[in-house]
This record gives structure tokens, sequence and C-alpha cells, in this order.
């Protein structure tokens, strides 16, 4: 019998922490370019695996549904191959996973490496000894392999942003926030106010927009459920809907979702649900991220919201959740 699983998953989260530095594609990485959508992963396994427990596993936990859609949407759109097929462009695809049984090896091994022929490119490679322990590793860790893959793709985005960002709008966020902000283009300024402004990304088919506010900090009160929904509702309340006397809400129906997190050392209180639009017939999902501006004594609060009723949701919420990765207080501030 095989010893029991060692994790080894500490490896690659040091790694996801410095795959910024990694994708160097716009900062003339001498690679070709990746292939293939965001959001999108190739998994290189056999076939034995892939319809066995290991396949399984891999399933339930890349194509888990994301949370506060509209419609049903996987984490990540899997496309199979086999390892004699990994080959050409296949190989050049921004995400992958190697699955490998070696019964030779006596406990789970993971690891990542980057920019391996294309950039920007993150390739995992999990292995183990057998299908069962392939298996019961993944329904234990199958979320931190999500997350493996997420930091990629979100660190993609946020470089893109702070290279390539809309100046006026993070002008306007710096001079009433005192806040940097890495806005990506195709942003455009819709609405500029002392304590609020609104930007918005249009499409065809589609809407991606945020709106950052603040307001005076009353004390922890003022970071309960109850209060941010009841200030995203006081600010949202200014993005006109598209009849006369119509405005963005929250939506009721379902109770918006209450998390609270840690990113770069500073705690965020985060908001995900639905928006509706009072006196008309919009909606969609939205997420928040609201701090304390301790420099300000001010509650300071990044809204994202999605209206894409024919396209799928996923991505474009993806998108608006990574904005809150480009925000930078200033140098001492808590």
């Amino acid at each position: 019998m095989k010893t029991p699983v060692r994790l080894l998953i500490a490896a690659c989260i040091v790694a996801a922490a410095t795959a910024c530095d990694a994708f160097r594609t716009l900062s003339g990485s001498p690679l070709k370019t990746s292939q293939g959508a965001p959001y999108e992963l190739i998994v290189v396994c056999e076939q034995r695996e892939w319809t066995g427990e290991t396949g399984q596993a891999l399933r339930d936990a890349l194509t888990a549904p994301v949370p506060y859609l509209n419609q049903t949407e996987p984490q990540f759109d899997v496309l199979r191959v086999r390892a004699q097929d990994f080959t050409g462009m296949i190989a050049d695809h921004r995400n992958i996973l190697k699955v490998v049984t070696d019964p030779s090896l006596d406990k789970i091994a993971i690891g990542a490496r980057y920019d391996v022929t294309a950039a920007p490119q993150i390739v995992l490679t999990l292995q183990g000894p057998d299908d069962r322990t392939l298996a019961d590793y993944l329904s234990r860790n199958g979320d931190k392999l999500v997350d493996l893959l997420e930091n990629a793709e979100r660190n993609r985005d946020v470089a893109f942003a702070r290279k390539f960002g809309v100046a006026g709008i993070e002008k306007a966020v710096r001079k009433h926030f005192g806040v940097e902000m890495a806005v990506p283009k195709g942003y455009i300024l819709a609405d500029e106010q002392p304590d609020f402004i609104w930007a918005r990304c249009e499409y065809p088919s589609a809407s991606q927009g945020f709106f950052v506010y603040s307001y005076p900090y009353e004390g922890p009160a003022s970071l309960s459920p109850e209060a941010l929904i009841a200030a995203r509702n006081k600010y949202a309340a200014r993005i006109p809907g598209p009849t006369d006397g119509s405005y963005m809400i929250t939506a009721d129906v379902v109770d918006p979702d209450y998390t609270v997190r840690e990113v770069d050392g500073r705690t965020w209180y985060e908001l995900r649900g639905f928006w509706d639009v009072e006196n008309d017939f919009m909606g969609g999902p939205f997420v928040s991220f609201s701090t304390v501006d301790a420099a300000t004594g001010r509650v300071f609060t990044l809204d994202g919201y999605v209206y894409s009723p024919k396209l799928h949701k996923r991505n474009f919420v993806r998108g608006v959740e990574h904005l809150l990765y480009g925000v930078k207080f200033p140098a001492g501030a808590e």
C-alpha cells in the first residue's frame, strides 16, 4: 500500500504569488503569444483516468457552477486531450493541467511552471501513484487547484490594466478618493462627483460597469450586510436606467452573499448578488468590495456589475472582480 498523500500545494501557492512577474508578454517576452480564451483549460489526461475517479473529481472541481450568476456556468471551460495529442497550438494554450499516473510514486506531487512555450501561460502538473490517490487528493484540494488557475487569469487582467490603463478615470479616482486604481482600456467615464464615480464598458450585446463611492465610517455597524446594502442602493440610484425615472437597485429576491477577505493586508467586505432596475426591466449580477480608509475615516467601496441578457456572464463578472486587485491605497494607510 502507498504511503499517505502529502500535500505539496504550498509550493504552488508560492509560485502563484509570483505569477504576475512570470507573465512577461506585456513587457516584450520573446515567446509566442499563448492560445485560448480566458477561463478555458486544457487537461492532458489519458482515457483511463478521464473516465475514472480522477476524471470525475477533476470535473467536479473545474466545472463546478460559478455562484451568483443568472444561469449555470462552470468555473472553467475544460477541453481534454491525450498526451499524444498535446502538440502544436494546443501546447501553447494559456492554461494547461497535466495529470499523470505513475506507480513508482509514493505520494502526490504537484507543480506549476509559467511561460513554458508561450506567454502568458500556466502549466500545472499533478502526479500520483494511482487513480484513487489522485481522486482523493482532488476531492480535498480541488478548490486550491481552481484558485491557482484563477490567480493566473487575474494576474493577466491586472497586468493588462496597469499597462493599458484609462488615464482619465484613474486620475478621477485619485483626485476624489486618494486611491490608485488600474482601469483597463475600454471603460469610459460616465459620471464624476466628489463622492461617486461611475465608469462603463459597452459591448454590442453586453455591458460591464463599476462605480466607486465613499461615505463616513461610523463604527463596525457601517460594515454589516444591511448597512452595505443600504449604502449600495443609495449610490446605485445615481445610475439611470433606460427610461425616465428608472435607476439601479439591489435585487431582493435572493439575499446577497456576504464575505470578509484579505487582499494585500487590507480587509475587504464583499457583497455578491443581483441588481435590478427600479421602474424598468433589466438586471444582472454584481459584486462589491468595501473597506475602511483610516486616513479619511470613510468607507471606500468598489462595486462592479454586469448586464448580459444574451451572453454568458462569467468572464464579464470576473473582469469586474479583478478591478479590486488594481486598487492601491497610499503607503502607510491602514
